[in-house]
């Protein structure tokens, strides 16, 4: 059987399963310094993580940042160029089958045996895990249950489709139970219910767990995550909660309505002393009235709307946006603003 690189080895199937050790760590998944180089090109340089018990990070990034390379150090399948990283105090180079007991990991592609049934492949990732007779049994049928894998039991993971695939590596990454979880696009693939569903089951284990998830979706980032770490060139640009890098977002205390065209009302709110600018969206026809650093801007506008007696449809005051904090980072052209007091 050849060697299967999404988190299993066989000789781990001969080692007692034991606890993971240092579970009163701060830091339950940890990298300092953390890099890899190839010759000249750095893909991770120097990243300094720390995620605690309840702690869901979002690794954020355009494609080609360093977040897979960053997690597959992490994980144990990819040795570091320099620096460390622990899993629950465990170094992964050092220590590398206890980090790996403590890990869950679902890797890129969802790699797996397509020869196996799921079944199989499930039955076998528990033997692996030292999961064996009653508890093996009622772990894998508590993961077939969770991530509703009860119709493709007995057929050949190489017939699956994408999102059946994705929720079976889910299944073996969190069969015994680990508490740090690293998951690459947990639901690449899924649709909109089974993401959903998959969003609820990693709220669920977060409150005792270290997660980091990768993923592409800011929505998904929204509905999961308490944390986000942004990587651009291989480097760590920015690290907060969604809040923190929100208020970090030119919409930040924005205000956007939607309203029949009023040029004069546009005119007028641009010459207020703490607005910087007005901007039309001319697909929605939202507009959107920026603030000057650090002004609060949302009572004068309405005082203004309702003096000119502009028939506002739909208004709101914005907190910021990811999207337009996370474009700003990873063109180094552009700046972030100073976050507002």
């Amino acid at each position: 059987m050849r060697a299967f690189s999404c988190v299993l080895e066989e000789g781990d199937a001969l080692l007692e399963f034991a606890g993971f050790g240092g579970s009163g760590l701060q830091a339950m998944i940890q990298t300092e310094n953390l890099g890899k180089r190839y010759g000249r090109f750095a893909a991770v340089a120097a990243l300094d993580l720390r995620v605690a018990r309840g702690d869901v990070l979002a690794l954020l990034g355009p494609n080609g940042a360093g977040k897979t390379t960053s997690m597959r150090m992490i994980a144990g399948f990819l040795r570091p160029s320099t620096g460390h990283a622990r899993v629950c105090g465990h170094d992964v180079v050092r220590e590398p089958l206890a980090a790996r007991r403590a890990l869950g990991y679902l890797p890129e592609g969802a790699p797996s045996y397509g020869e196996l049934s799921v079944a199989e492949f499930l039955a076998f990732a528990a033997r692996v895990r030292g999961l064996t007779d009653i508890s093996g049994a009622r772990r894998v049928d508590d993961m077939v249950e969770r991530l509703q894998l009860q119709p493709v039991l007995a057929q050949g993971i190489d017939t699956l489709s994408k999102g059946f695939r994705r929720r079976v590596c889910l299944a073996q990454a969190l069969l015994h139970d680990p508490p740090a979880l690293i998951l690459d696009e947990p639901t690449d693939g899924l649709d909109p219910n089974q993401q959903r569903e998959v969003h609820a089951l990693i709220r669920g284990m977060a409150h005792d767990r270290a997660i980091i998830v990768s993923t592409h979706s800011l929505d998904e980032v929204r509905a999961i995550c308490n944390r986000v770490a942004i990587l651009a060139d291989g480097q760590l640009r920015v690290e907060g909660t969604p809040a923190e890098l929100e208020s970090r977002s030119r919409y930040h205390r924005a205000v956007s309505f939607r309203a029949p065209a009023s040029a004069l009302a546009r005119e007028l709110l641009a010459r207020l002393p703490e607005v910087e600018t007005v901007e039309v969206d001319p697909v929605s026809s939202w507009v959107t009235v920026f603030p000057r650093a650090g002004q609060d801007i949302f009572h004068a506008v309405v005082a203004l709307l309702e003096a000119q007696r502009v028939r506002v449809e739909e208004l709101r005051l914005e907190h910021g946006r990811l999207d337009d904090v996370f474009r700003q980072i990873t063109r180094a052209a552009e700046p972030l603003p100073a976050v507002a007091a």
